[in-house]
């Protein structure tokens, strides 16, 4: 078979040629840390191999690879979540940055945007600059950030696969959305 053929997908040899680098982007994105990522990807080659058996060919091999990496990325960060301690200062912080009524509402309205949103997302340019706003995020407000607004979650599974409360959920996704803001208007608006 040549590599041109539809099959040679379906055959592992193919695969860290083909899918490698793609799927190494991918983690990179989640886990943020060059090593953690190579690890997961080697850790999903050999996952797919032992579970050969278990690919049907209903999706394409390189988003079942996705598949089996995204999983082991969730627990890889849900083991990195559980060791990290939330320092009292950075609980401090959130809480006088959110300042919540007692429903959980922010007593304060975010301040207006130093560009027009609007007219930024439809520039290409913005999107290189978000990219990079949204790297240098912090782990685990990035990954509940890219869950729930990038990949389009829902809440209850992503405080499942992160061992979080809905609440702590909330609490990152303001932090991120706060630290976006002010990335993308020192970057963006700076232009």
């Amino acid at each position: 078979m040549s590599d041109s053929d539809p099959h040679s997908t379906y055959r592992p040899e193919t695969w860290v040629d083909a899918y490698g680098d793609y799927l190494y982007r991918f983690a990179l994105m989640r886990v943020r840390d060059p090593g953690v990522a190579e690890d997961l990807v080697q850790e999903t080659f050999l996952a797919a191999l032992k579970n050969l058996h278990q690919f049907d060919g209903r999706v394409d091999v390189k988003f079942w690879l996705r598949g089996i990496l995204r999983n082991k990325s969730v627990d890889y960060i849900r083991k990195s979540v559980r060791r990290q301690e939330i320092q009292k200062e950075q609980v401090e912080d959130v809480v006088g940055q959110l300042l919540f009524k007692t429903s959980g509402i922010p007593t304060t309205n975010p301040k207006p945007w130093a560009f027009n949103p609007d007219d930024a997302f439809a520039q290409e340019e913005f999107w290189d600059a978000f990219k990079g706003c949204l790297e240098n995020l912090k782990e685990p407000v990035k990954t509940a950030f890219t869950l729930k607004m990038l990949d389009e979650e829902d809440t209850e599974s992503i405080c499942k696969e992160l061992d979080i409360s809905d609440n702590y959920l909330w609490v990152m996704l303001h932090r991120a959305r706060a630290q976006l803001k002010e990335c993308l208007e020192m970057k963006w608006a700076a232009s």
